[in-house]
This record gives structure tokens, C-alpha cells and sequence, in this order.
């Protein structure tokens, strides 16, 4: 019998029969499961979410004119506002304002009540098309048992968000503008030390400078020019002098000769050989030195002078003769005096000369100071000049960021930087998002087919039962020789028909029952 159950295959006819005679197996499960489902659905309280959609409006001033203090990214902003705006303090306010969660079971305490809306509270980036990662939108949705106090609290949220990144956009420029300006005064502070440090410097080693480089070495040089003048001067004065001693001995020499033999008729001859030896001595040194040599000068000077006393001792000795010699020699004791004057004034001129020889060996050995020190003063000062140009870069650079800073500050205040901006008003939703009772409609559907499927094999399986000729032919081997019909009255047939249309009538009216009230769910959401 076993072997025989295994190799019957079941046809079409026979899925027929069994669905006649379990009608009711598969129609009061279906239509059971589909009701204890959608009747827990409309036990569960409604939920009905606001949503609004706002967007991140650019400054209205390019940012190449005025760069905004404010660099963080989106999402970074709303993690932080997000976090000011679902704190204790402000959630109980809203929830105080708008009297939320008041006798909900499990929302008896504030923390809970904070907890609760929390998760009532739903934040969304979106992004922007065509731009992978970048966002320039957020959408934020609130759920509530009723559609007006949803759209309500999402308005409220809506506009926390607005104002808190006013707030903290200001807050956050005014804050950068007030940090660089407490820079931008050690920065002018600094600077000021290291101008007055430079300035110090300069005062103490002017003259040692690597800029007054070349003036020194100018002034050095000059100073050396003068000096070998002054020593050429001082040298030609020196020999003036031995010249006119030599005239002044010479002059006591002829006044002592006068006075020891006034009878005497020679003629002295010591001009004329002092002029010889002069004239020895100009012809020496042509041969070496040109004309405007100082020494040669010098010569010519002292040959001019010699021959003009000779030439005045002539002329005494024609007129006078020679019996009056001696008292042409007394007669040159004018000259004589001339000589002296000039001596004194030579003696004078020496010592100028020798104190001005001093004066500009003591400036240039200040000067050649002055050289040798510029190296060790040029790395000084290279020094302190580069600490006061980073001062004064750093003090630049400051000055610059804190106009930039006060440009964006006051385009903060003006509300003219950048802003969230309401695209799409808080909503008022007309259907719970919660529970969907479309969906948990046919997911009754589904588990009455589940059920009523289930409990038609079930009892295939269990109770099996002889239905026709073919079934018993498959339980006996023997073969069936008569076969016994049902045998109904007139009442009784009436009364089967009667039964069945009522049956088929309860059948049509719970099957049509399920899609039109699954229907009318999905329309009334």
C-alpha cells in the first residue's frame, strides 16, 4: 500500500477535489491569519513623521573677496549643532513647550522622555547630484502621534538649526577676530622691540656698519692723502728751516768777521760757495726727480734766495767800494732779520704740521679700526636684522588676517555669509509612516495562505479517507464489482443546495472581505 501511495501522482482533478473538500480548511485559516494581523495593526498607535529639507546657501560675497572664518565641512557642523540642539536641556524644553509623551506607557521620568525623542529625531545628509561626497543639504523629520504636532516640533527643530548656525558661524568669527588681535598686539609688541633693539644697535656702532662700509674706506683714504701731504709739508718745512739756521750762522759768522777787522778788504766768498753746493745739489736731483718734486722745489727756492743776498753784497761792494766792506756786512743785518721772522713762522708751521700729522694717524688708525670690525658688526647685525624681519612678516601676516577676519565677522552679522535656507517646509503628513498597514495586510494574507496551506496538508496527510474508485483500487488489489450512489430525497437535495449556495456565498463574501479591506488600507494609508 506504501509502495503504491509512493508511485501515485496526484493531477490536477485531484488538487481540485481536495480544495472542494477542504474548502473551509483553506478559507478559515486564510481569513483568520489576515485578521488577527490587521487587527494587531490597529492596535498599535499611529505615528505620523514631519520632514523639511533645507540647504546650505553660499555667502553672497565670492569667497576670493572675503575668505569666511568658518572652514569646517558640513557634516562636521551638524555633528556639533547636532549635539547642542538633542542635549538635556534643550529637548526638555521642547518636550515642556509642546507637551510630549504625556501618559505614554515606558515615558514616565524626563531622561526617558529626552531618550525617547531622541529616537523620534531623525537627521539626513544629502548628497549632491552629480558630485560624489560633497553635501550641500540636510533633511530632518520628527515622528509624533498626530500629523499637526509632528509638523509642529519639526518646525521648532527646523528652526533651532537655523539659529544655532547663526550663532555659532558669528560666535566662531568673532572668536578667530578676537584671538588675532591678541596676536596681532604680542606681534606689534615684539616688533617694537626688535625696531628699538635694531636702533640700539646702530647708535652704539655707528660708523662700524656694514652700510657705512664704503665710506669708510672713502674717508680712509682721503685721511691717507692728507697725511702724505701733511708729512710732505712737515718734511719741506723741516728743511726750510735747516736752510735759514744755515743763512743765520752764516750772517754771525760775517758780523763777527766785520767786528774783528773792520780794515779787512777781502770779500767773503762763503754765498758763492754755499751757491756752488746748492747748484751741486739741483743738478743731482734733476737727474732723478721731475721739476715739481718737492725736494728739487725746495732747491730752486733756496738757489733763488742765495743769489739775490749775493747779488745785494755785490752791489753794496761797487758803490761803497772796498774800503767800506765792512760796513756793507753791518748793512745786512736788516735782511738778516727778515730771516729770523721767517725762521719762527718755519717753526710754527712745523709744529702744525707735526699736530696734524698726529691728528690723522689717530683717524686713521679709527677708521682702519673701524674696517677691521665691520665683518664682526655686518654678522650682529645680520643678526638682529633677521629676527626684526620675521617680526615684521609676522606682524604683517597677523594684520592681514585680522582685516580679512573683521571683513567675514561683519558679513556674519549681517547675516550675509553663509546660511541654511528652508527648501521644503516642515510637512503635514496625511498617513502613519508606522505601522504600514498596507504591508502587515498582506503580510496577513500571507500567513493565512501559510496557515490554511499548512492545516489542509496536515489533514490530507493524517486523516486520509476512500473518495472514489481510484483510491480504493490503489488500498486493495481486488478489483470493484458495484458501486453504491448517494441516495438523497427531494428535501434533502433542496436542502444541500441550499447549504452550498449559502456556503459559496460565505466563501465569495470572506474572499472578496480581505483584498477590499486590504484595498481600502492602502488608500487610507
Amino acid at each position: 500500500m506504501h509502495q503504491s501511495e509512493e508511485k501515485k501522482q496526484l493531477k490536477l482533478e485531484d488538487y481540485w477535489a481536495i480544495v472542494r473538500r477542504r474548502r473551509w480548511w483553506l478559507i478559515a485559516p486564510l481569513f483568520l491569519g489576515w485578521a488577527m494581523v490587521i487587527g494587531a495593526t490597529w492596535s498599535i498607535p499611529a505615528m505620523y513623521r514631519s520632514e523639511t529639507l533645507i540647504i546650505v546657501e553660499q555667502q553672497k560675497v565670492p569667497e576670493h573677496y572675503v575668505v569666511p572664518n568658518v572652514a569646517a565641512d558640513l557634516q562636521q557642523r551638524l555633528q556639533s549643532m547636532t549635539q547642542q540642539i538633542l542635549s538635556r536641556t534643550r529637548l526638555q524644553g521642547i518636550i515642556q513647550t509642546f507637551h510630549l509623551y504625556t501618559g505614554e506607557q515606558g515615558v514616565a521620568d524626563p531622561e526617558s522622555m529626552v531618550e525617547r525623542m531622541r529616537q523620534d529625531i531623525k537627521i539626513d545628509l544629502v548628497p549632491t547630484p552629480g558630485r560624489p561626497g560633497e553635501l550641500t543639504a540636510f533633511k530632518i523629520s520628527y515622528s509624533a502621534r498626530t500629523p499637526m504636532l509632528a509638523q509642529q516640533v519639526t518646525g521648532e527643530l527646523t528652526s533651532l538649526f537655523i539659529e544655532e548656525n547663526l550663532r555659532n558661524r558669528q560666535q566662531q568669527s568673532e572668536d578667530t577676530t578676537a584671538f588675532l588681535q591678541n596676536q596681532l598686539e604680542d606681534a606689534r609688541k615684539d616688533l617694537a622691540q626688535q625696531e628699538q633693539r635694531l636702533r640700539e644697535f646702530k647708535t652704539k656702532y655707528l660708523g662700524q656698519l656694514p652700510e657705512q662700509l664704503q665710506s669708510n674706506v672713502q674717508i680712509l683714504a682721503g685721511l691717507q692723502a692728507q697725511l702724505q701731504a701733511a708729512s710732505e709739508a712737515r718734511d719741506h718745512a723741516q728743511q726750510q728751516k735747516l736752510y735759514l739756521e744755515s743763512l743765520l750762522q752764516q750772517n754771525r759768522a760775517l758780523r763777527s768777521a766785520a767786528a774783528a777787522d773792520s780794515a779787512s778788504a777781502a770779500t767773503p766768498s762763503s754765498l758763492d760757495d754755499e751757491l756752488d753746493k746748492l747748484k751741486a745739489q739741483y743738478a743731482d736731483l734733476s737727474t732723478r726727480y721731475t721739476e715739481s718734486h718737492p725736494d728739487v722745489v725746495r732747491l730752486k727756492q733756496q738757489i733763488a734766495s742765495t743769489e739775490k743776498l749775493l747779488k745785494k753784497q755785490s752791489d753794496t761792494d761797487i758803490k761803497a767800494g772796498k774800503g767800506s766792506a765792512t760796513a756793507s756786512r753791518v748793512a745786512q743785518v736788516g735782511p738778516m732779520a727778515q730771516v729770523e721772522g721767517q725762521l719762527k713762522a718755519n717753526e710754527l708751521e712745523i709744529s702744525n704740521r707735526t699736530d696734524e700729522v698726529k691728528r690723522l694717524q689717530t683717524e686713521i688708525d679709527q677708521y682702519r679700526g673701524r674696517l677691521n670690525l665691520t665683518p664682526v658688526r655686518e654678522e650682529e647685525l645680520s643678526s638682529i636684522t633677521r629676527d626684526h624681519e620675521q617680526s615684521k612678516e609676522n606682524y604683517q601676516s597677523l594684520l592681514a588676517k585680522k582685516m580679512q577676519s573683521e571683513l567675514a565677522t561683519n558679513l556674519e552679522r549681517r547675516q550675509q555669509g553663509e546660511q541654511f535656507r528652508i527648501i521644503d517646509p516642515p510637512s503635514l503628513p496625511r498617513k502613519p509612516y508606522f505601522p504600514d498597514r498596507f504591508k502587515m495586510s498582506l503580510a496577513g494574507v500571507a500567513l493565512g495562505l501559510v496557515l490554511s496551506l499548512g492545516l489542509t496538508a496536515a489533514m490530507e496527510t493524517v486523516a486520509p479517507r476512500i473518495h472514489k474508485e481510484e483510491d480504493l483500487r490503489d488500498l486493495i488489489p481486488a478489483p470493484v464489482l458495484a458501486a453504491i450512489p448517494s441516495l438523497l430525497t427531494a428535501d434533502e437535495q433542496q436542502q444541500q443546495r441550499r447549504f452550498m449556495w449559502l456556503e459559496s456565498a460565505a466563501a465569495a463574501g470572506l474572499l472578496i472581505l480581505i483584498p477590499a479591506l486590504t484595498f481600502l488600507v492602502y488608500r487610507s494609508g
